[in-house]
C-alpha cells in the first residue's frame, strides 16, 4: 500500500510537466508569431541601418556586407557636408515647427474660442492642406516662386512691378514647410483648446485681469502640452522630410540631412555606409528633441478636464474679428488657392515656357488640355495609377489585419511580451522615413525572398512604416468595446476566435474601417519611404511626379499632381461619408 502510494506523484509528474509546457507554448505562440513579422518588418531594417554604418560593405545578395568593421564612416558624419547638413536640418525644423505653431495655433484658437466670422470655414481651413501632399505643395511653390520664372515674379513684372519673390532658399524652405505642417498644430491645439476648463479663465476674469494677460498667464500655459507635442511633432517631420527639401532647397544649394543621405547613396560609387553613418545621426537628433520634450512635461502638472460639464466661453473679438478672418483667408491662399492655381495654369498653358501670365489670358488658343490628355494616355501614368492602387489596397488591408492582431493582444490579454509587441509596433515614429526605406533596401535584397523589385516590396514598406498608425488607430477603439461581451460569447461555448470573429470585429468595424482608410491614404501620399525600392515596373504616382519634376517636365508633374490631389480628395470624401454611414 505504501509502494503504491509513493509511486503515483512519479507517474503524475511527466504529464503535468507536458500539460505546462503545451499551455506555456500555446500562450507564447501569438506574441512570438507577431514579434517575428515585425522584427523583420521593423527591426531588421533598422539592425541592418546600424551595423552597416560600422561595416566596410553594404548589404547585397549573398552578403550581409557586415564584414570588416570600422568607425570610418563616421569621419564623414563630422565632414564639413555633413555638419552643414545637419545645421541646416536643425534651422529648418525650428524655423518651421516656430511659424506651424503660430499659424496652427492661431487658426485653432480663433475656431475653438472666439466669435470670428465664418468660424466654420475656418475650421476647415486649417485642414484643407491636409489634402495636398507636401511635395506636391513644394512642386507648385516652386513653380510660383522662382527667383526668375516664378509665376508670382511673372505677374508682378506683368503689371510694371519689381519682382521680389525668391522661394529657393533656405527662408522658402521653412515657409513651405510650416504651411503644409501647420495642420497637425491646428488639429492638437484645437482639441486642448475645446477641451479646457474655462473656471480659470472666469476666475482671472472675476479678479480684474485684462484679456492678454488672462491670454497669457492663463489659457496658453494650460494647452502648452498641446503646444510641446505639436512642436516636436512638426520638428521631427520636418527634419526628416526629404522630397520638400530636395524640390525646394535643392535648387538653391540647401542641403538637409535627407537629402545627404539621398546623395551618398546616388553618388557613384554608392557611399552607403557613410549614408547609414548620418542616418544614424538623424536619428539621435530625433530621440534628443523627443526625450527633451518628455522632460519639460513630466516637470509640471497641466490637468484642467474634470468631470462636470464645461463648455468654454467663446471671446468676442470685436473689431478685430474681419482681421482674424483675413489673417485664415491668408493662409488659405497660401497654402491652397494659389498652389492649386499655379499647377492648373502651368497644365493647360499650351507651352512648358511661361513668359507672361496676365496676357495668357487675352488669347484664346493659350491653354490646352493636352497635359491631361497626355497623363491619361501615358503607359506610364496608367501603370503607375495601377501600381498606387494595388500597392496602397494591400498595404491598407494587410496593415489594418496585422494592427488588429498586435492591438488585441497588447490591449486584451496577459500573454508574455505584449509590452514589446507595441514598443516595436511604435518605432518606426522614431525613424525618419529615409532611414526607414533605407534599411528596407538592404533587407530585401538579402532576404532569400524574391521579392525585391515586385509590388510586394512596396507593400511590406508601407506596412512597417505605417504600423504606429494602424496600431493607435485600431488599439484606440478596441478600447471602447467592453470585452465582457466576447467573454460572454466564450463562456456559452463559443471558442476565442469564433467570438472574436463574431463579436469583437463586428462591433470594431468602424474603427477598423477607419484605420484602413487612413492607411490608405497615406500610402497613396507616401513618396520617402519607397524612394530606394522602386523600379521602371514598381513606379508609384509619387514616383512618378517626383520623377518628372526632376527631369523638368513641369506641365506634366502639374497634370498628374492634380489627378493625384482629386483622387486623395475623394478618398478623403470616402472615408468621411463611410465613417458617419457606420456609425448611424
Amino acid at each position: 500500500m505504501t509502494s503504491q502510494t509513493a509511486e503515483k506523484p512519479v507517474r503524475n509528474r511527466p504529464p503535468a510537466l507536458r500539460g505546462r509546457a503545451r499551455r506555456l507554448l500555446r500562450e507564447i505562440t501569438l506574441p512570438g508569431v507577431l514579434f517575428a513579422v515585425l522584427a523583420l518588418l521593423i527591426l531588421a531594417p533598422v539592425a541592418l541601418v546600424v551595423l552597416s554604418a560600422f561595416a566596410s560593405d553594404t548589404p547585397r545578395p549573398g552578403n550581409f556586407g557586415l564584414t570588416g568593421l570600422t568607425f570610418d564612416n563616421f569621419v564623414n558624419v563630422t565632414s564639413a557636408g555633413s555638419v552643414k547638413a545637419a545645421l541646416n536640418s536643425l534651422a529648418v525644423g525650428a524655423g518651421a515647427s516656430v511659424l506651424a505653431l503660430l499659424i496652427g495655433g492661431f487658426l485653432a484658437f480663433v475656431t475653438a474660442r472666439t466669435n470670428v466670422y465664418w468660424r466654420g470655414f475656418l475650421y476647415l481651413v486649417g485642414l484643407l492642406p491636409m489634402l495636398l501632399p507636401s511635395y506636391v505643395g513644394a512642386l507648385a511653390w516652386s513653380v510660383l516662386g522662382s527667383e526668375n520664372a516664378g509665376l508670382a515674379n511673372i505677374t508682378l513684372r506683368d503689371l510694371g512691378l519689381p519682382p521680389f519673390v525668391d522661394i529657393n532658399n533656405i527662408a522658402g524652405l521653412i515657409v513651405v514647410l510650416a504651411l503644409y505642417y501647420a495642420p497637425y498644430a491646428f488639429l492638437l491645439v484645437h482639441g486642448a483648446l475645446s477641451l479646457m476648463n474655462p473656471d480659470l479663465e472666469e476666475a482671472a476674469n472675476v479678479h480684474g485681469a485684462p484679456f492678454g494677460q488672462v491670454l497669457r498667464r492663463v489659457t496658453l500655459p494650460l494647452v502648452t502640452p498641446a503646444f510641446l507635442g505639436a512642436a516636436v511633432l512638426i520638428f521631427v517631420l520636418t527634419v526628416e522630410n526629404f522630397p520638400v527639401s530636395q524640390i525646394i532647397g535643392g535648387a538653391a544649394g540647401v542641403e538637409t540631412l535627407p537629402t545627404y543621405i539621398y546623395r551618398l547613396m546616388n553618388s557613384t560609387p554608392s557611399r552607403g555606409n557613410e549614408a547609414a553613418a548620418v542616418a544614424i545621426a538623424l536619428v539621435v537628433v530625433v530621440l534628443v528633441v523627443t526625450a527633451l520634450q518628455r522632460r519639460m512635461l513630466a516637470r509640471r502638472a497641466f490637468t484642467t478636464v474634470s468631470g462636470k460639464g464645461m463648455k468654454p466661453r467663446r471671446i468676442d473679438l470685436g473689431g478685430w474679428r474681419l482681421p482674424a478672418l483675413l489673417a485664415g483667408l491668408g493662409y488659405f491662399v497660401l497654402s491652397t488657392v494659389l498652389p492649386v492655381l499655379a499647377l492648373l495654369f502651368v497644365a493647360l498653358h499650351d507651352s512648358p515656357y511661361i513668359g507672361t501670365v496676365l496676357g495668357a489670358f487675352g488669347k484664346p488658343d493659350a491653354f490646352t488640355v493636352e497635359a491631361f490628355a497626355d497623363v491619361l494616355d501615358s503607359s506610364i501614368a496608367q501603370r503607375a495609377t495601377v501600381n498606387s492602387v494595388v500597392v496602397s489596397l494591400a498595404a491598407a488591408l494587410l496593415g489594418t489585419l496585422l494592427a488588429f492582431a498586435v492591438a488585441y493582444v497588447v490591449q486584451r490579454t496577459k500573454l508574455p511580451g505584449r509590452q514589446s509587441l507595441e514598443y516595436v509596433s511604435m518605432l518606426p515614429l522614431a525613424i525618419p522615413a529615409i532611414v526607414l526605406g533605407l534599411g528596407l533596401l538592404w533587407t530585401w535584397l538579402i532576404m532569400p525572398i524574391p521579392v525585391y523589385g515586385t509590388l510586394a516590396v512596396m507593400v511590406i514598406a508601407f506596412v512597417a512604416a505605417q504600423m504606429p498608425q494602424g496600431f493607435r488607430g485600431v488599439a484606440s477603439s478596441i478600447g471602447q468595446v467592453d470585452r465582457d461581451l466576447e467573454d460572454s460569447a466564450v463562456m456559452h461555448g463559443a471558442s476565442r476566435t469564433r467570438a472574436i470573429a463574431t463579436i469583437t470585429a463586428p462591433l470594431l468595424r468602424v474603427g477598423l474601417t477607419s484605420t484602413f482608410l487612413l492607411l490608405l491614404m497615406l500610402s497613396m501620399r507616401e513618396l520617402t519611404v519607397p524612394l530606394f525600392l522602386f523600379t521602371s515596373d514598381t513606379r508609384l504616382l509619387s514616383i512618378v511626379i517626383f520623377d518628372d519634376f526632376d527631369n523638368g517636365i513641369l506641365q506634366r508633374a502639374a497634370a498628374t499632381s492634380l489627378l493625384y490631389c482629386l483622387v486623395i480628395l475623394a478618398l478623403s470624401i470616402l472615408s468621411r461619408r463611410f465613417g458617419a454611414s457606420e456609425q448611424r
